[in-house]
C-alpha cells in the first residue's frame, strides 16, 4: 500500500466519527422532528382593556405598550433602547411581584399548552420548572417568557455536535472546527491524487 493511500485511510478513520455525527444531525435538522413544540413561543396571556387609560408619555420614550394580564395593567416603555416596566397610573417602576403572583402569571400563560407545560413544581425568582421538565424564565422588564424543555436541550445538543462545538471554550471550538476542515480538505486532496494517479505496472 502506497504512502498516499495509507495517509488517506488514516484521515478517513480520524474523520469517521465527526462525519457520522454531522450526517446524522444534518438529517435531524432537515426533517425537524419535534421542532414545533421544542421552540414554540410561550407568551404572557393578555386580556382586553376594559377602561380608558390616560398615559402621559415621557419625552424620551421610544415605544409604549399598555397590556392587561391576570395581575392587572402593565405599562411597558422603551427608553434608550432598554425596556422598563412601569405602573400606568403614575409612570413609576413596577416592582417584581410576590412569588404567588408570579406563579399565577406563569400558570396562566401555561394554559396555552397544558400538555407540554403541566404545572409549576419549583419557582426561584423569575425561573420556574414544570412537572413536564420544562424550564421557564420570565423577563419582567419586557413581560416576556422563554421556555426550554428536554426536547429543546436535546436539539441544542445536536446543534453543538453538528458544528463541532464539543468543548467549553468558544476559542477551542473554533480551533477544532478549523482542524476538522483542514483534515477533510487534506483527505479530499489525497483522494483526488489517488484518482488521477497512474496505476503502477506489475
Amino acid at each position: 500500500m502506497t504512502r498516499t493511500r495509507k495517509l488517506h485511510r488514516l484521515l478517513g478513520c480520524l474523520l469517521l466519527l465527526p462525519l457520522f455525527g454531522w450526517a446524522l444531525t444534518g438529517a435531524v435538522f432537515f426533517i425537524k422532528p419535534g421542532y414545533k413544540s421544542a421552540f414554540e413561543p410561550l407568551t404572557i396571556k393578555t386580556y382586553p382593556l376594559q377602561q380608558n387609560t390616560i398615559i402621559t408619555p415621557g419625552a424620551d420614550w421610544q415605544q409604549v405598550k399598555l397590556v392587561k394580564t391576570v395581575l392587572g395593567r402593565h405599562l411597558l416603555v422603551q427608553h434608550n433602547g432598554q425596556w422598563q416596566h412601569l405602573q400606568p397610573e403614575h409612570n413609576t417602576p413596577m416592582a417584581l411581584p410576590a412569588e404567588t403572583q408570579i406563579r399565577l402569571l406563569l400558570q396562566d400563560a401555561m394554559t396555552s399548552n397544558p400538555e407540554r407545560y403541566g404545572h409549576i413544581v419549583d419557582l426561584d425568582g423569575t425561573r420556574a420548572r414544570t412537572s413536564t421538565g420544562v424550564n421557564i424564565r420570565l423577563n419582567w422588564n419586557t413581560l416576556s417568557l422563554q421556555q426550554e424543555g428536554k426536547d429543546t436541550r436535546l436539539i441544542n445538543g445536536l446543534y453543538r455536535v453538528h458544528y463541532l462545538q464539543w468543548l467549553p471554550s468558544g476559542l477551542l471550538n473554533q480551533g477544532l472546527g478549523l482542524l476538522g476542515l483542514g483534515l477533510l480538505m487534506s483527505m479530499a486532496l489525497l483522494g483526488l491524487r489517488l484518482c488521477w494517479r497512474r496505476p503502477t505496472p506489475r
